[in-house]
């Protein structure tokens, strides 16, 4: 089965000591391409050298709302120029965060807005934090208009869904839904289309039941398919090929395919 992680840090410095490693056991698990969403200005050109020299890597541009101290005026226009000249899959990681204390509201909708304006200018879908914030984002997404994309790490209602999917997003499906607990999750993702249904790892971050407070990585969506494939009471394959299928077409992606002989070696 080939799949794709359509919300991975790899970029992350927890990767840093053993990122080539991390990489193999992904292409050994199945998992042949990942969108890696930036989170700030400052990690844009560290993003783009890893996505330039590891196939099968995805980069997304953009201003995480989590990251708010770290993002200046000029950023916004700073976006601009990035997105012009390196033509990535996606605008975000950007969004709105209502959990964090002290994050500014009205910093965040503003810088939310400017990103949301870029992605329907040129035309990109737009990968969406929404923490506590959905209606909020909800409401965003219907005022700018002409937009799609995916909202990541879902944890809203099955009304709040519904009204995604009718202004063509999408919901990112992660290491949550592997928790019994996450009863409202699991119960919207048994029945919800397929079509609006992406797999994610949100890696380092968000780890799945069967390794409960460890580091993250894009190997363990073989585990988040298989909680997905149970619930809807379906093969994993199927799972995989829509939504390997949803996330090409999402994001402009070719359908994932095997790895070079020298990375399935490494992973051997």
């Amino acid at each position: 089965m080939l799949l794709i992680d359509s919300h991975c840090h790899l970029d992350a410095p927890e990767f840093d000591g053993d990122r080539d490693a991390v990489v193999a056991r992904a292409h050994a698990a199945g998992v042949r391409s990942q969108v890696i969403p930036a989170v700030q200005a400052e990690a844009w050109p560290k993003l783009r050298d890893l996505c330039r020299t590891t196939p099968g890597l995805y980069p997304a541009y953009g201003l995480h709302p989590m990251y708010l101290a770290a993002h200046l005026p000029g950023h916004l226009q700073d976006l601009r120029a990035w997105i012009e000249r390196e033509r990535p899959v996606a605008v975000g990681e950007c969004g709105l965060d209502y959990f964090v204390d002290g994050l500014d509201r009205d910093a965040q909708q503003a810088c939310f807005e400017g990103q949301l304006r870029l992605a329907r200018e040129f035309d990109l879908p737009v990968i969406v934090h929404a923490r506590r914030a959905v209606d909020a984002v909800i409401a965003t997404l219907r005022r700018i208009g002409g937009l799609r994309g995916v909202v990541h790490s879902w944890s809203g209602s099955e009304e709040q869904a519904r009204q995604l999917w009718r202004l063509d997003f999408l919901l990112g499906i992660g290491g949550p839904v592997t928790y019994e607990r996450a009863r409202r999750l699991r119960r919207l993702v048994a029945a919800m289309p397929l079509q609006h249904l992406l797999l994610e790892t949100d890696a380092p971050d968000q780890p799945d039941a069967g390794i409960r407070g460890q580091r993250n990585e894009p190997a363990r969506l073989a585990a988040v398919l298989e909680a997905v494939a149970t619930l809807r009471e379906v093969d994993p394959e199927e799972i995989a090929r829509a939504t390997s299928v949803n996330a090409a077409r999402l994001f402009g992606l070719p359908p994932p395919r095997d790895p070079p002989d020298e990375v399935a070696t490494a992973a051997r």
